[in-house]
């Protein structure tokens, strides 16, 4: 994955950069931390500008966003309930958590779109009920880029930290990506063995 990724970078140079973060986006495994952490390496190397850089990942990670909001934006919030009621078990979650989900994303969307940027994992998954909500495009769209804008500068500055020594990099980052998403995996198994629906509560 590390030589797809320096290699697109090398050959592309700042549109590879916008072409890899919109695939992170659209399929997770591909970690923005190794990305724009190797963008802000080139930056100290030389090879690239930070603002540049920062405004090419940005835009690719909002046209990543785009494609599960207009996922979520075509499918609907009402269309959702047969497939609570179908797979809810699998899910940990019945039509009336669906709905409290709801009322809170119709609330304070603009804010959870921002604040989930900043979290592994959640931070692409966070479109999907944008969408499914009808969340005003504009304000998405400006949310997303907004909250996107500094987790990639983070991320540019922690390169730029490190310099040329890539190895570094990998060695904290890959780490803490894989720990992550363990830990994610485990609390989905332990919430699905101990979720019961209402009517047994």
């Amino acid at each position: 994955m590390t030589d797809f990724i320096l290699d697109l970078i090398a050959r592309g140079g700042y549109w590879g950069i916008a072409f890899l973060m919109a695939l992170e986006n659209i399929f997770p495994p591909i970690p923005s931390e190794v990305i724009m952490g190797l963008g802000g390496m080139a930056v100290a190397r030389g090879d690239m500008a930070l603002v540049p850089l920062i405004l090419a990942g940005t835009a690719g990670t909002t046209v990543g966003n785009l494609f599960w909001y207009w996922i979520g934006r075509k499918f609907g919030y009402e269309r959702f309930k047969p497939v609570i009621d179908r797979f809810g078990r699998w899910m940990t979650l019945e039509w009336e958590d669906v709905e409290t989900l709801h009322r809170i994303f119709v609330r304070y969307g603009s804010g959870l779109v921002f604040f989930f940027r900043f979290l592994p994992t959640f931070r692409t998954m966070i479109s999907l009920p944008a969408g499914m909500v009808r969340m005003n495009f504009w304000k998405f769209i400006l949310w997303t880029f907004a909250g996107s804008a500094i987790w990639n500068l983070i991320l540019a500055y922690a390169g730029i930290w490190f310099g040329k020594n890539f190895e570094e990099l990998d060695k904290y980052v890959g780490p803490v990506v894989l720990g992550v998403m363990a830990l994610v995996v485990l609390f989905y198994f332990y919430r699905l063995f101990t979720w019961k629906p209402r009517a047994r509560r």
